[in-house]
């Protein structure tokens, strides 16, 4: 699975500085990506840090296909030493990858770390598009219960907006993109995906075939 937002595919964890990490067991038979976002959300919302859910889970939200690879939690670029110390005083396993824009939460099944199963990653991002994240971006967040935990949710437009910007000869996937847009079309603001994505070649590429396909009106 392909990272549109870094244009890496996950793959396994990089070998990067390890923070305090004490985590908890999962006490329930949900999916483990389920229960990483509603920890991490948890975490965040009661130490008071400002927060919204991107990515796919937000788009999920809004109706698009449930992720199974990631979550993706969004940040002020000026709140990522607290949000990462917030997610590890909660027991998740923080690491900074080489990229500048985000930072990686990992949440084990039963607590261990020498678990078999895959660690469930919360992505942590403080940039969109390569854009930083401001307070503003995260004030049009609405807050929704996902999971039964109350939080903000980005709207679908600036998520479609980040992923399209993040379009380029390294990963040029449509096929994910075009089943989230299906299902979110009628909530998209069109004409400032088009702004936003002006000179871009792979965002006009898309762009072009939603509109010969249907999905979206003539811009």
């Amino acid at each position: 699975m392909q990272d549109v937002e870094c244009r890496q595919p996950h793959g396994k964890k990089v070998p990067t500085i390890v923070e305090q990490s004490r985590p908890l067991p999962v006490t329930s038979d949900e999916p483990l990506l389920r229960t990483a976002f509603k920890h991490s959300a948890s975490a965040l919302k009661a130490d008071g840090v400002p927060f919204a859910l991107g990515g796919g889970y937000a788009l999920w939200v809004h109706g698009g296909p449930e992720p199974i690879h990631d979550v993706d939690l969004v940040v002020a670029e000026t709140d990522v030493e607290v949000a990462a110390n917030s997610l590890a005083a909660a027991g998740l396993e923080v690491e900074r990858p080489p990229e500048d824009w985000l930072f990686k939460a990992y949440y084990y099944k039963d607590g261990a770390e020498e678990a078999a199963e895959e660690p469930a990653l919360v992505d942590v991002l403080h940039r969109l598009g390569g854009i930083p994240v401001i307070a503003a971006l995260l004030d049009t967040a609405l807050e929704q219960e996902v999971l039964g935990v109350r939080i903000p949710v980005l709207p679908p437009t600036p998520i479609m907006i980040a992923k399209l910007l993040s379009l380029s000869e390294h990963y040029c996937d449509f096929a994910p993109l075009l089943l989230a847009v299906r299902a979110v079309r009628e909530q998209l603001d069109w004409a400032e995906i088009r702004r936003a994505t002006r000179d871009e070649p792979f965002a006009e590429a898309f762009l072009l075939l939603v509109e010969r396909l249907g999905i979206a009106t003539q811009f």
